[in-house]
């Protein structure tokens, strides 16, 4: 096949018209949840730095617990949008896939909120964090429990309705999801007796709620027969584990950054609750770099269940350049207003001035993961998730904690090397994430 080198400007236009249509309802997505996890921040840092460190690791946790819906709803993508666009879409097969992967969730979600419950204890102990905060991290870990099957259901019902060209339905849900969410945090910490445990029952309430509301909007998409049929939930595992396994993966990499900072001589506790401030505002660059990636898979998806091969491999350079651009004019106002944002995040001083330093490192690289990330969901949407979840888990493994370790363990390093360290790996990411774009494979039929 022969493939044109560049786009002309009305091809530029329809691609960055068509990309920028699924991204902004799912930039809006991702910071309504960038807003619930910065109000948890900062309620976390106004009951105490310990509480705000043992939040930032237990939400390290609580990701890995949401990974198997996570997964498969990259396989849902990847199967309902080539099923959607399809020129014979099949009804029931349409519904039939949406059904299954729907009742796999919540079978799902049941099952890890048992284990999670009964779990949490072991898992926090033998996790090389202050004791002082483990009390405080297991109490979280058990709340957040209690909101998986829903949670599981919400995240799932939100990929078919991007699949289905229904993503201002998911933006609704979203947003309502949010606003719940952040006023019953102030409610239940602040004029309860909850403490700190109302931050996660905020989140679990509001996450059940948006579940709910979601699955009103999918049976709307499901006009076939409904049946549950485990080839299809087979084949979205096949396409959705290797994302699974690279959220685990990931979130393991951030815990593992954790336990490093643990063992810093000064100052550890203000340290990790930085890292998990420094986090939360990092996530913020982070959103319009994954709503791409969302968009991409779509996208791609599409294209290619439409047979148009040439328009997904251009389209997906297109929606990564858009991320990159977004990117960088955030990244600009997040080095401009550093200070100010750490302030607000900490009244802790030596927080926040650890929290400046990370954002300062930190934004160097963001460009860099704008490209990489944006360029992953295009492969995502192809079903080449087993060479994205290869890459990100090698820049990870190979070289972010590696080098952290080293930096601080052996050559005595404070807490800055490990955030270079997060540089290195991100760069290493995007380089490796556009060869194996750049080389077309991923085009052959699957």
């Amino acid at each position: 096949m022969a493939y044109k080198a560049f786009l002309n400007a009305q091809e530029l236009r329809s691609f960055a018209a068509r990309s920028w249509s699924v991204a902004w309802p799912m930039t809006m997505i991702m910071l309504f949840e960038f807003l619930i996890s910065v109000t948890d921040v900062y309620v976390a840092g106004k009951i105490s730095e310990e509480v705000q460190a043992a939040y930032g690791f237990v939400v390290q946790l609580y990701f890995i617990m949401i990974v198997v819906a996570n997964a498969l709803s990259v396989g849902t993508v990847s199967v309902v949008s080539r099923l959607y666009t399809s020129p014979q879409c099949d009804q029931d097969r349409l519904t039939e896939a949406i059904s299954s992967s729907n009742r796999a969730v919540l079978a799902g979600g049941v099952a890890l909120a048992v284990l999670s419950w009964i779990l949490a204890p072991h898992i926090i102990d033998i996790a090389n964090i202050p004791a002082q905060l483990k009390g405080t991290c297991v109490s979280l870990m058990r709340v957040y429990a209690l909101g998986l099957p829903l949670h599981y259901l919400l995240i799932n019902t939100n990929a078919v309705l991007r699949s289905s060209d229904r993503v201002k339905q998911s933006l609704k849900t979203m947003a309502i999801v949010c606003g719940l969410n952040v006023t019953l945090i102030f409610i239940y910490v602040f004029h309860t007796g909850l403490g700190f445990r109302g931050i996660a029952l905020a989140t679990v309430t509001a996450v059940s709620f948006g579940g709910i509301i979601n699955y009103g909007f999918v049976r709307g998409v499901m006009k076939g027969v409904h049946r549950f049929t485990l080839g299809v939930v087979g084949r979205m595992f096949e396409i959705g584990w290797p994302i699974g396994v690279l959220q685990v993966v990931w979130q393991l990499g951030s815990a593992a950054l954790f336990i490093i900072l643990s063992g810093l001589p000064e100052h550890r506790v203000e340290i990790l609750a930085a890292f998990t401030a420094g986090v939360r505002v990092e996530s913020a660059i982070f959103l319009p770099a994954f709503a791409c990636n969302l968009a991409n898979a779509v996208i791609v998806g599409n294209f290619i269940g439409e047979g148009k091969l040439e328009n997904a491999y251009r389209s997906g350079i297109v929606t990564a350049g858009l991320a990159v651009a977004i990117v960088t004019f955030m990244t600009v106002a997040v080095i401009v207003n550093a200070r100010w944002i750490a302030a607000l995040l900490s009244p802790n001083p030596i927080v926040a001035d650890q929290t400046v330093t990370y954002i300062y490192v930190s934004m160097i690289s963001e460009p860099f993961m704008a490209w990489g990330i944006a360029l992953g969901g295009g492969l995502s949407g192809a079903g080449d998730t087993r060479a994205v979840a290869l890459r990100v888990a090698l820049s990870i493994w190979a070289i972010r904690i590696p080098l952290a370790f080293i930096l601080v363990r052996v050559f005595g390093f404070g807490a800055s090397a490990v955030w270079w360290s997060m540089n290195a790996s991100q760069i290493v990411q995007a380089f490796i994430m556009y060869r194996r774009y750049s080389g077309r494979k991923w085009l052959s039929p699957r």
